[in-house]
This record gives C-alpha cells, sequence and structure tokens, in this order.
C-alpha cells in the first residue's frame, strides 16, 4: 500500500479542494493517460487496485506511470467519543479535475483504451482518456 516513508507531523488539516489542478494537468511521461474531471481524495488501497488492473490487462507489457501519490494522513475517531481529532488511519491523495492518475506507454491505442478504462472503474472519481497529440494513429495500427 502506497504511503509516505515519515511525515513531518502526524496529523494534516482537512484543507479545501478548489479549482482545478495547477500542477500534473499535462501528460509527461506516456502516450495515453487518464485525467480526472472531480474533486475527491483517493486512498492509497484504491491507487494500487487501479494499478493492478491496468498492468494485469497489459499483461506486463509496456510501462505505467503512477503520477499521484497518497501524503495527505486521514485521522478517524472511535464511536462515541469526545471531540477533538482521532489518530491517523491511513493516506490520501487529494485530486483536483485536470490531473493526470495514470500514464501508459508501449502498448497500442486499443489496450491502453480498455486498460485505463478498468483502472478508472477501481477509482471513486470520473475520468477522462487522453492521447499525446503528436501520437501517430495510422502508424500504430499498420
Amino acid at each position: 500500500m502506497l504511503q509516505p516513508k515519515k511525515t513531518k507531523f502526524r496529523r494534516q488539516q482537512k484543507g479545501r479542494m478548489k479549482g482545478e489542478a495547477q500542477r500534473g494537468n499535462q501528460l509527461a511521461f506516456g502516450s495515453f493517460g487518464i485525467k480526472a474531471l472531480e474533486n475527491k481524495w483517493i486512498t492509497g488501497r484504491q491507487i494500487e487496485a487501479a494499478r493492478i488492473a491496468v498492468t494485469r490487462y497489459m499483461q506486463r507489457q509496456g510501462q505505467v506511470w503512477v503520477r499521484i501519490f497518497p501524503d495527505k494522513p486521514i485521522t478517524k475517531k472511535p464511536a462515541e467519543v469526545r471531540m477533538g481529532k482521532g489518530n491517523p488511519e491511513g493516506f490520501v491523495a487529494p485530486i483536483t479535475p485536470g490531473r493526470m492518475i495514470f500514464e501508459v506507454e508501449g502498448v497500442p491505442f486499443e489496450i491502453a483504451k480498455e486498460a485505463l478504462r478498468l483502472a478508472a472503474q477501481k477509482l471513486p472519481v470520473t475520468t477522462k482518456f487522453v492521447v499525446r497529440r503528436d501520437y501517430d494513429m495510422a502508424n500504430q495500427n499498420a
């Protein structure tokens, strides 16, 4: 499961997710990717489940990049406890619209599209499949 090795502080404030992603909103590594279309917290377990779905469908061909990392600690309190912060239970990655979540390279268009569709089903956000602007579709199919 994805989580930081060490954090400076055990707990963190919730914060607000407003506006669109300022960073990580372009394809940087692969030719295909999935981009988030809404605000949500994505847990380390969800990221890992999506990553496994992609690599299984691609049969370990090509390369996959996970562009998000869960580094925000989330706390939970036991039932019937007084006010205050609970103990850290896990980590999440805050996602804003436009953020690239996964990127794929080294497989044909159809395989990449289906693999990323399967990954998107494992995630709590609605996503959009994106292709690199200079990707040559005619050359790939030949």
